[in-house]
């Protein structure tokens, strides 16, 4: 009698492993579809980017993070601006943070008609930027990061970030 409860205890012990196993695996496998952005896919953004600048002349400093803000790639042209640095970093990791182009931050913080906007403290937070330059970096509705570009106006270095998610369009479906 004892071992055919051995025998029970046994098949369903495996049997309650097998279904704690498998219901992990929906657990990592909901991980696994998540959307990242890739080091292959920034590099492209910013060729793309940098040919832009480069075709308009412009000397620009690109940055692209992913979606924790965390720096994930940076290229400085030749002659770009060495304060441009941090303002094209900043400009990735906030529209990362706010989930919006940096542009959208300015008009909030100056308003469009830039004489004062609902929140002008906006301005004054430390890494935060209020001027065009920083676009997020979709797939769908989520962000997976953002480019920030910075070394010539505002729309310039806009125009030079949108270059860059315009030319990875396809591979963010």
């Amino acid at each position: 009698m004892r071992s055919i409860h051995k025998k029970w205890f046994i098949m369903v012990t495996v049997c309650l492993l097998v279904v704690s196993y498998s219901g992990s695996l929906g657990a990592e496998t909901a991980l696994e579809t998540k959307p990242v952005l890739s080091l292959q896919i920034a590099k492209k953004i910013a060729d793309a980017s940098e040919a832009k600048a480069v075709a308009e002349g412009w000397n620009m400093d690109i940055a692209i993070v992913d979606d924790g803000a965390n720096l994930l790639l940076f290229r400085r042209m030749p002659n770009a601006f060495l304060g441009s640095i941090d303002i094209a970093i900043d400009k990735a990791k906030t529209s990362a943070r706010m989930t919006m182009p940096t542009r959208v931050i300015a008009d909030i913080t100056y308003g469009e008609d830039r004489k004062g906007g609902p929140v002008p403290g906006l301005a004054h937070m430390k890494g935060f930027t209020a001027f065009a330059g920083g676009l997020p970096i979709r797939v769908g509705n989520t962000v997976i990061g953002a480019i920030g570009v910075s070394g010539a106006s505002a729309d310039q270095d806009e125009a030079c970030a949108q270059a860059g998610i315009d030319a990875v369009a396809e591979l963010l479906k």
